[in-house]
């Protein structure tokens, strides 16, 4: 199937885009398309910015939730001793809206400088439940929406709520505290 043809503008940023991808570990480039059908490689005398490709030790410094608190929070969490600061309830929600809530919720708490949220998520599904089952859909996909999410770096921990905050149907998110910047 023949396409349309690019136009110079086109043209070129097809080649600045072409000029930054690279084939993964182990894999080769795959042959490319005849001259005619490749868009003209962007003159040398002509100035291109083009910003460098993430690298595998750039992408791994993102900052993903932590895992560890120090014991005096773990007891203070684990004795429902802590009051949380925000309260984010997705009862009722589609798996997009509840995404949605989240990502609002997580917004306003890191903007307000709140420390602790409690995540009502409802309780996950029985381990003797038949599948395929609605229910513990939103508790599933909690753990992968938390660690890729843009705040992912803010979150300091990710624990079991104490019973009189939910217990297995929700769940403590811990925000590392903001730190003070001076000018």
């Amino acid at each position: 199937m023949a396409g349309r043809r690019l136009g110079p503008d086109e043209e070129a940023l097809w080649a600045r885009v072409r000029a930054t991808v690279r084939a993964l570990p182990g894999r080769r480039n795959d042959p490319l398309p005849p001259a005619a059908a490749r868009p003209p490689a962007v003159p040398k005398t002509e100035a291109v910015r083009v910003s460098a490709p993430v690298r595998p030790a750039a992408a791994a410094a993102r900052r993903e939730p932590g895992h560890t608190l120090d014991r005096g929070w773990d007891r203070r969490l684990a004795g429902g001793s802590v009051a949380p600061d925000r309260i984010i309830d997705l009862h009722g929600h589609t798996l997009a809206s509840a995404h949605a809530a989240l990502d609002s919720g997580l917004a306003q708490a890191v903007a307000g400088g709140d420390r602790v949220i409690l995540l009502v998520t409802g309780k996950p599904p029985r381990a003797d439940s038949e599948r395929p089952h609605a229910r513990g859909a939103i508790r599933a996909a909690i753990e992968d929406w938390l660690r890729l999410s843009r705040h992912a770096g803010t979150i300091a921990a990710i624990r079991n709520a104490h019973p009189r905050h939910g217990g297995a149907g929700a769940l403590y998110i811990v925000l590392r505290r903001a730190r003070a910047t001076n000018f």
